[in-house]
């Protein structure tokens, strides 16, 4: 039989999906390549197969643990982990659906409405959307244009010309200033995209290279592309995550309101 993709897994909608568990009093862990919970019973323990691709959610109770591994295919199939109190409640902590790194959010039902208030008023305002994603881009060409010159990088053999690294950052600025929306940024975000991996690709003189989605194989520019991407996101949520509501954070000259 062949081994199941994690689209595969996902195939079943979470609103045909059959089951829910709540667990308590045992370990959950990948056990031949299963997401399975441990009971001990006596001196037996006991294994039991959670069948993930139709489960929507897993409600972990009182005295349970859970591997990284089991974590990290519970995320693939996109099934919602929780850690709650006996009984299911109350909910302490869980992650999102459909998430390649599984984000355990706490949970509060006593949290201040504020947060979701200065939050709505600045995503619903287009305007504003758009102001804070010009200077994001224009804030991201100039960190691109500062680092990617860094002796230590071009020590390490990775040594872009500085003509066209400039060219290209420079027409990207021109677009940025007359870009109507955000849909017309992320377009225009995905062509120079393209032209940082095809200079990139050059100085290091890779050969061709094809960015793939969630990069396999044995590719390892699209595996370290994938790793780094992981980690410039979780770096991103924790910053948003720590940040109390309403404040205005200065980040790399941005004046961004979070919440």
């Amino acid at each position: 039989m062949d081994d199941l993709s994690p689209s595969d897994l996902k195939t079943i909608l979470h609103s045909k999906r059959a089951n829910l568990y709540y667990l308590q009093h045992c370990r959950v862990l990948v056990n031949g390549g299963r997401v399975e919970y441990v009971t001990d019973e006596g001196r037996q323990s006991k294994y039991w197969n959670i069948p993930i691709a139709n489960t929507t959610s897993l409600l972990l109770g009182t005295g349970t643990s859970i591997t990284q591994a089991a974590m990290r295919e519970l995320a693939k199939a996109g099934v919602l982990v929780g850690f709650c109190g006996g009984g299911g409640t109350p909910l302490f902590a869980a992650n999102e659906v459909d998430v390649d790194v599984a984000w355990l959010t706490p949970q509060s039902e006593y949290r201040p409405t504020e947060y979701l208030q200065h939050w709505v008023r600045f995503w619903f305002d287009d305007q504003k959307r758009l102001e804070a994603a010009l200077a994001f881009q224009l804030a991201r060409l100039d960190r691109i244009e500062a680092l990617w010159g860094d002796r230590p990088l071009k020590e390490a053999g990775f040594a872009i010309a500085p003509e066209s690294l400039h060219t290209a950052l420079a027409s990207h600025r021109v677009a940025i200033a007359s870009s109507p929306s955000t849909t017309d940024l992320l377009t225009l975000e995905a062509r120079l995209t393209k032209q940082l991996f095809k200079l990139a690709a050059r100085a290091v003189n890779y050969g061709d290279f094809t960015r793939a989605k969630r990069g396999t194989g044995t590719d390892p520019a699209n595996r370290f592309l994938d790793h780094g991407n992981y980690l410039a996101y979780s770096l991103a949520a924790i910053a948003s995550w720590v940040f109390p509501a309403g404040t205005v954070v200065t980040w790399m000259g941005i004046a961004t309101p979070t919440g």
